[in-house]
């Protein structure tokens, strides 16, 4: 715990001589780079001991898993989601996460994933692949995997599947809760739009929930953002209802209003298309939703008669179900880090995350934190390093195990697989 209580004397330190440029482009001898067989980009730094003037190869090690990238951006690592206002002053030059997280004396270490879109499944493949390319760097007594929006899911994923890996976790903003439930989200607010806000002689945008043209992504920015500005701005008294209806969260009205609108609906213009390819069908599905609005009940006929209706096939449904739901199966320790006012993950996936897990083995591996803010993963440098520290707390001295091999197993005990997750097996 020693390595914690420093560590705010360490981030000022880290915060007053960090260097201007990213830690993408310094020239260090602490830092690893490349491609891995599966060609995603990797990126990987340890901290520096400036009084033996060498690398720090034992330090335990940080990996982050980073969030939703739209299949047309290129593929490398995203430093944009690694970067935070200097807390100090924010007109200094940004920081970036790797250098903070060796400023608190761990290694650090991310991956591009070999895709961008949905790319869960490879996330959680290209995170285990990475700690074996760093085990052939250093030797971590500790492994932490700590992931932010689709990174949140790619953590709890591969923390309940593969406990012999990780030490820990952290998902902050991930939509852990309900996969399907997301995705069904993010289509009602869709559909729900269309109805308030479209004419007969007027779509404000093309396609519909489950159908994207490919001239809305490449118009979407200016040319759909001013138009659904302007939608909202002449339809105003509408705008409560496509919230009430979506349950959207309603967060210091109506500033949140339409940033919470363009928000949404970007994931549906840029995730839908590329979603359907990868799960092998359509998942949105509100074929039998019977949707209400509790400001005025009396258009709820209305509104159900009128959205367009979808229905999820199969292939996806299945796809889903096997691959990109949790379980709560949690043999590791893991905390949870959400907003209350998400508008893109709504903060109910902590909750129903919550409920899955037991609580029961051995003890009650699991911190969910809430933080009263507006915004996807929009915490405070602070805030993340709070929720760490618990983490941290319980890896080193709380109820759970360290990570395999640091464990050794009890007389009678193994390690078992079944479908890809290691369950604890007692004979």
């Amino acid at each position: 715990m020693s390595r914690w209580i420093n560590a705010g004397l360490v981030i000022l330190l880290v915060v007053a001589f960090l260097p201007v440029a990213s830690a993408e482009a310094q020239t260090n001898p602490c830092v690893f780079s490349g491609t891995d067989e599966n060609g995603a980009f990797y990126y990987i730094s340890l901290p520096f001991n400036p009084f033996l003037g060498q690398c720090i190869y034992d330090a335990d090690l940080m990996v982050f898993a980073h969030g939703y990238v739209p299949v047309n951006k290129p593929l490398e690592i995203p430093w944009d989601q690694m970067t935070f206002k200097n807390p100090v002053d924010p007109t200094m030059p940004p920081l970036y996460l790797p250098d903070i997280v060796n400023g608190m004396g761990y290694a650090f270490a991310t991956t591009s994933y070999r895709a961008n879109g949905l790319a869960v499944q490879e996330g959680v493949e290209d995170v285990i692949n990475l700690i074996g390319i760093y085990r052939n760097i250093g030797t971590p007594g500790h492994v932490y995997l700590v992931g932010a929006s689709e990174g949140g899911l790619v953590t709890t994923l591969a923390l309940e599947r593969r406990p012999d890996v990780f030490s820990g976790g952290m998902a902050m903003c991930g939509p852990i809760g309900s996969f399907t439930g997301q995705v069904n989200y993010w289509g009602d607010f869709r559909v729900v739009f269309d109805f308030f806000m479209d004419t007969p002689d007027f779509d404000v945008l093309p396609g519909n929930a489950s159908n994207i043209p490919a001239s809305l992504m490449n118009k979407w920015d200016p040319s759909y953002i001013e138009r659904i500005t302007g939608v909202l701005s002449a339809n105003s008294s509408s705008i409560p209802h496509l919230f009430a209806v979506t349950g959207a969260p309603i967060y210091s009205e109506p500033a949140t209003f339409l940033p919470t609108t363009l928000g949404i609906l970007w994931y549906n213009v840029f995730a839908t298309n590329d979603a359907i390819d990868k799960l092998g069908g359509r998942p949105f599905d509100n074929f039998d939703r019977v949707y209400s609005d509790p400001l005025n009940p009396a258009l709820d006929a209305f509104i159900n008669a009128g959205v367009k209706r979808f229905k999820a096939q199969p292939a996806a449904v299945e796809e889903i179900a096997n691959f990109y739901e949790t379980s709560g199966n949690l043999l590791r320790p893991m905390v949870t880090l959400h907003t209350t006012g998400d508008p893109i993950v709504p903060v109910w996936h902590q909750g129903l995350y919550t409920g899955k897990v037991p609580g029961v083995f051995p003890y009650f591996p699991y911190i969910p934190i809430t933080v009263d803010s507006y915004g996807h993963c929009n915490f405070t440098l602070d805030e993340i390093q709070t929720a760490f520290g618990q983490l941290v707390g319980m890896v080193m001295y709380g109820g759970v195990p360290s990570a395999m091999p640091l464990r050794t197993l009890e007389a009678g005990e193994s390690l078992q697989q079944t479908d890809g997750t290691y369950v604890y097996d007692y004979r």
